[in-house]
């Protein structure tokens, strides 16, 4: 059975990724030395959240559906450390 999301939540997700999406633009403009990836990549999550709790409909999912989920985040974490540490130990900008 398949849980029914009112319309209004549609509009307001959206919403929040529109203006989301305006403050990302805007933030580009600046300069905040080597906060800007930080900024531009916690944007970029909270984005990313918004999408899978409400248009893939992970919050009204079962508990394996999140485990799932959650075991995907983990090993994308894995793999990011593991790029991390390789690029990191050929000392970085060798190339």
């Amino acid at each position: 059975m398949s849980h029914v999301i009112a319309r209004r939540t549609y509009y307001v997700v959206f919403a929040v990724l529109v203006v989301l999406t305006l403050v990302t633009t805007e933030v580009a403009f600046f300069d905040f030395g080597l906060l800007n990836p930080v900024i531009a990549l916690t944007i970029a999550v909270v984005k990313a959240t918004v999408v899978v709790l409400y248009f893939m409909h992970m919050k009204y999912s079962s508990r394996l559906t999140m485990i799932i989920g959650g075991a995907g985040i983990f090993w994308l974490g894995i793999l990011l450390t593991l790029t991390m540490s390789d690029y990191f130990a050929r000392g970085a900008g060798a190339y």
